[in-house]
């Protein structure tokens, strides 16, 4: 497992959305872009599954993800790869939601993605 740097860490709490790639066990890529997406820890991100149905459906059906961070007038960003895992239920599944209710949006999920490497420019 890869850890997260300082530097990753503010683009990553600074930028907004990030972009989610996910791919079904054939292979068919979907990208998905997430508000939601935060540090948890040195190796974890999280983001909300609010209404991403094929984001889960990838993810089950295979864990790896990518995501992009991405600030269009600089080109300058962040991008992780990790293995994602579906959360329903727990204290990271209840905080989550109790963050995101006070912006009146209902979780279905939260993702913690293990961070396996990680790249800034």
């Amino acid at each position: 497992m890869a850890k997260l740097t300082e530097e990753a860490k503010n683009v990553i709490g600074a930028m907004r959305p990030a972009y989610v790639a996910t791919a079904n066990k054939t292979g068919k890529p979907n990208v998905s872009a997430k508000g939601s997406v935060r540090v948890l820890d040195d190796e974890h991100v999280v983001f909300a599954d609010v209404h991403s149905p094929r984001t889960i459906a990838n993810i089950r059906e295979n864990p790896q993800v990518s995501i992009l961070w991405l600030d269009a007038a600089t080109h300058k960003g962040c991008r992780i790869w990790g293995k994602g895992e579906i959360i329903t239920s727990g204290e990271l599944f209840d905080k989550t939601a109790a963050m995101l209710a006070s912006r009146n949006m209902k979780i279905n999920a939260v993702v913690k993605v293990a961070v396996e490497q990680v790249e800034t420019n």
